[in-house]
């Protein structure tokens, strides 16, 4: 991640030509200054498959926050819109933490990091022009509800661009969507990932939006070897899991490797598997606890 030395948004390094990378911190430009357009639109010859904020503010009625349009396990998602920025009057969504979530304290920090490793796996993918729209990344922020929020005051929260006509195509646990054409996209890709990274990481639990020239995907879950992207991550476990559903189909290609025999440990389930890290003790969880 790097400042921009004119908008000054914090962007991954795909947001940045070679040249202007290599200027360092405090000088370089991103694409979108360089060349006078939006951050989320790709350059010709490479791509930056983020979709930004682009603003640094926004409004989120009372009301929204009172009753929340969505929810996941641990977190509510309101819609706002942006009051400033490229995106001023464009609609948002904040997420932020239900009462007592026990993950808060570090769920933020991974999500953050699990969209970065995601952006460098879609990059890639879109290389392959496999399909004819692009893949988006919804890049989150981390922000802070203000003094006018009443009791969500001074709490932080995610913030992001909103997603129309959202769905699942993917779990972090091996389910997945057959029913639509973009399930077996979003499995090629998650397929891809593990390719690509040389068996090291899956992306995965794959959901957003289809559009006219893009798909936009939001929250992903990155599942690694280490377990080094928080809760979501459920590590070797996960990823034999993972690629004891999966089937290659038309969207997949015959030399992208996979797990050798892989062994189902996760029960697949539509909604997002969570477990944490556990800690060997006397009277500790038995290994393989899993939230869902």
């Amino acid at each position: 991640m790097r400042v921009c030395a004119s908008c000054g948004y914090d962007l991954p390094r795909s947001s940045y030509t070679t040249n202007q990378f290599s200027y360092g911190s405090g000088v370089s430009r991103c694409a979108s200054c360089v060349h006078g357009h939006y951050a989320d639109v790709p350059l010709a010859g490479e791509f930056d498959s983020g979709r930004y904020n682009i603003s640094n503010e926004a409004h989120v009625p009372n009301e929204a926050l009172d009753n929340p349009f969505s929810e996941g396990t641990f977190r509510w998602v309101a819609k706002g819109h942006y009051t400033s920025g490229f995106r001023r009057g464009e609609a948002c969504v904040v997420k932020w933490f239900k009462a007592g979530a026990v993950f808060e304290a570090d769920y933020f920090t991974f999500d953050i990091k699990a969209v970065d490793k995601a952006l460098e796996i879609v990059n890639r993918f879109n290389e392959l022009n496999i399909v004819s729209k692009t893949v988006k990344i919804n890049v989150p922020a981390v922000w802070a509800f203000n003094q006018w929020a009443g009791k969500w005051a001074g709490q932080r929260m995610l913030c992001e661009p909103f997603i129309q006509n959202y769905q699942k195509f993917n779990s972090n646990s091996g389910w997945v969507d057959e029913s639509r054409t973009w399930g077996e996209v979003m499995q090629a890709l998650s397929h891809f990932s593990y390719h690509v990274s040389g068996g090291q990481f899956v992306l995965c639990d794959l959901q957003g939006g289809v559009y006219q020239h893009k798909v936009v995907l939001s929250d992903p879950v990155i599942l690694s070897r280490n377990r080094d992207y928080g809760v979501t991550d459920l590590g070797p476990d996960g990823i034999s899991s993972f690629f004891s559903q999966h089937y290659c189909n038309n969207y997949c290609r015959s030399h992208w490797t996979q797990p050798m025999n892989p062994v189902r440990i996760f029960r697949p389930v539509a909604g997002t598997t969570m477990m944490r890290h556990m800690v060997p003790t006397r009277h500790s969880r038995p290994n393989g606890t899993y939230y869902s």
